[in-house]
């Protein structure tokens, strides 16, 4: 071993714990080498390293770092909603270590240059890996085509609509069928607009209920079987983000079958509230698409126990407090979560509702392969890492939460599974230990 390997002020052993090794295995960890922002050594040869610093993980799971692949980082803009440094910092704190940027920005993605602008703000600020999605549309109107070429030579790994819709199927289909010509992947939130109306919650029990403003599932249900359509008749590939309906479920499955390239992704609030937490009129679970009913929820955790519905996303929206503290149709929807989701993932595994290896899978390997990547620890992978103990706890509050967005969804409340430490290339993005 050269001097100067000897001498890495960087490089990191750790030892105990569980090893996740991102392709569904978990191992009694080996030992881990980290040396030049990569995993250098697993086994024994970690173990007989020398190294700059040790990390004990005993007690603790040791994962790749999570991907999200739906996270608003609010920059470009005014910077009330919140920043590159403080998600990046946020997400870190929640175990991401890659996160895909929404093009709903202001200005939004949809050139070059607002891309070259978001890379060059994490770069400089960002304390992890940030991957640009582009508008597919101008200004995310739903009419006129971006410059995909653009988007992606600036470096887009996807293209899409946000929260927002497409005018109509004709547009859609052209939206598809360019994105195809430059191989681009497509990530579209399904909602038929018109069936949505001026909806702000699921057309069901509680909506009624409370004289609610309903959102039918056939809002999402229609737009799903179109997109699916014109997935298979334009052969781009099509990754349908936010389900919420035990419907959309089946046709994601049947259109697999047939196969159409098509993937997909859940919030984990859809895996774990229901529309009975709008009941006392609670603004933070103003969502879109709004939390539906207990049979949705248990087909969605269905679908991801079945591997159908690829990756588990945060679909972190931050917002200043006076966007959450309006009466509940006036608020602006979206929950604080990055910070939340392994937590509220973990009550799920508790719960036997989803198995640790099947959580891990849904925030790594999942959402990496959707985007081109791949997320596993063996030797040479880059040192992208999440090391949480599942038995800690921690409450969030104004205190410990980072992100510039308090209205997380469990707030005061505590929470199983603290993240110990976060690494992206070997450097520390977040830690819990002095």
């Amino acid at each position: 071993m050269s001097g100067s390997q000897q001498h890495d002020s960087s490089s990191l052993i750790v030892t105990g714990g569980t090893l996740f090794d991102g392709r569904g295995q978990q191992i009694t960890n080996p030992g881990l080498l980290i040396r030049g922002g990569k995993v250098a050594a697993l086994g024994a040869s970690a173990l007989g390293a020398e190294a700059a610093r040790e990390f004990d993980a005993s007690g603790c799971v040791i994962s790749p770092g999570f991907v999200d692949l739906c996270c608003n980082l609010r920059e470009p803009g005014n910077g009330q909603k919140g920043n590159i440094e403080t998600e990046t910092r946020a997400a870190a704190h929640g175990g991401f270590t890659t996160v895909c940027a929404s093009p709903e920005t202001s200005p939004v993605n949809d050139s070059g240059a607002v891309t070259h602008l978001i890379r060059e703000g994490a770069a400089s600020r960002g304390v992890i890996n940030v991957l640009p999605v582009g508008a597919i549309t101008r200004g995310l109107e739903g009419d006129l085509l971006s410059d995909m070429a653009g988007l992606k030579s600036a470096g887009c790994v996807a293209v899409g609509n946000g929260s927002r819709g497409v005018r109509n199927a004709r547009i859609l289909r052209r939206c598809m069928a360019y994105a195809q010509t430059f191989g681009l992947t497509v990530m579209f939130s399904p909602e038929n607009q018109a069936l949505a109306a001026d909806g702000y919650a699921h057309d069901g029990q509680v909506a009624t209920r409370l004289g609610l403003l309903g959102i039918p599932e056939v809002a999402e249900t229609t737009a799903v079987m179109e997109m699916l359509l014109l997935a298979e008749e334009t052969g781009v590939r099509l990754h349908l983000s936010q389900l919420s309906c035990a419907r959309s479920v089946e046709m994601l499955a049947g259109a697999r079958q047939r196969g159409i390239q098509v993937t997909a992704d859940v919030a984990m609030h859809q895996l774990v509230f229901t529309e009975q937490a709008l009941a006392g009129f609670d603004s933070r679970f103003h969502v879109r698409p709004p939390l539906r009913s207990e049979a949705d929820r248990q087909a969605l955790l269905a679908g991801v126990r079945d591997g159908v519905i690829d990756a588990i996303v945060s679909q972190h929206q931050p917002h200043d407090s006076a966007a959450k503290q309006a009466p509940l149709p006036a608020t602006e929807p979206g929950l604080s979560s990055i910070e939340s989701t392994l937590s509220l993932g973990l009550k799920l595994v508790t719960a036997g509702q989803l198995s640790l290896d099947c959580l891990l899978t849904a925030l790594t390997a999942g959402p990496a392969r959707v985007v081109g990547r791949s997320a596993e620890l063996s030797e040479g992978a880059p040192a992208d890492l999440c090391i949480f103990d599942p038995d800690g706890h921690w409450v969030p509050s104004a205190h410990t939460l980072i992100s510039a967005g308090r209205h997380a969804p469990l707030f005061g409340v505590e929470l199983p599974g603290q993240v110990k430490l976060t690494l992206v290339s070997g450097q520390v993005a977040w830690t819990a230990v002095d």
